[in-house]
């Protein structure tokens, strides 16, 4: 099966510069490819354009500039790999914390745009399953608290054991039909109801 083609957004104000990297990624096979020379409605324009990756061409960026568009980067949830012509460890660290992808320095040549393109695609990939394993691991461990607490509860208010306190959760939400998490939040938000 044939990967669907990707629509990409290049944002550079200079047109020598965006011409290199859209000639590099038409080279390469990337047919959608729109170039943005304004950073004013720039987020609109993310989501009217829906880009699979975002591509930011900054020459010489000032902190200003570079602000901008982290503030940006932020709200979007997309690869970005970005070029700039300087830089320095602060604005690279800064870079990485807005959510861009990959950060080349002095790197603008058109032979080039495509494997920093791929890299930043993988990398963003990578750090979005990170991300949902982690919210799914602090997920977990948020449900196995409330269900601890509801066992201790019954523990305390029924006498029962620990093994007891964790069967009786486990029968009445498979009788229920529900999830064990969502009977032990009930049994939490009513000892709470009942002794407060």
């Amino acid at each position: 099966m044939e990967p669907r083609p990707l629509t990409i957004l290049v944002i550079d104000d200079n047109r020598a510069r965006s011409a290199v990297i859209e000639a590099g990624l038409r080279e390469a096979g990337h047919a959608q490819v729109r170039v943005v020379a304004d950073m004013l409605g720039l987020v609109r324009e993310i989501e009217s354009y829906a880009p699979d990756v975002i591509v930011v061409d900054l020459e010489n960026p000032n902190r200003d500039r570079l602000e901008q568009f982290f503030q940006v980067s932020r709200t979007v949830r997309r690869p970005i790999a970005m070029f700039v012509d300087r830089s320095d460890a602060e604005a690279m660290e800064a870079a990485i914390a807005a959510g861009v992808s990959a950060y080349v320095v002095d790197g603008l040549r058109k032979e080039r745009v495509k494997p920093i393109l791929d890299m930043a695609i993988l990398r963003f990939e990578a750090f979005s399953r990170l991300e949902r394993e982690l919210d799914q691991a602090r997920s977990e461990l948020a449900e196995r608290k409330v269900i601890e607490k509801a066992k201790k509860i019954l523990m305390r208010m029924r006498g029962l054991s620990e093994d007891d306190a964790y069967k009786l959760l486990r029968t009445t939400a498979m009788n229920e039909k529900r999830k064990l998490v969502d009977i032990a939040a009930s049994v939490v938000t009513a000892a709470s109801l009942l002794s407060g």
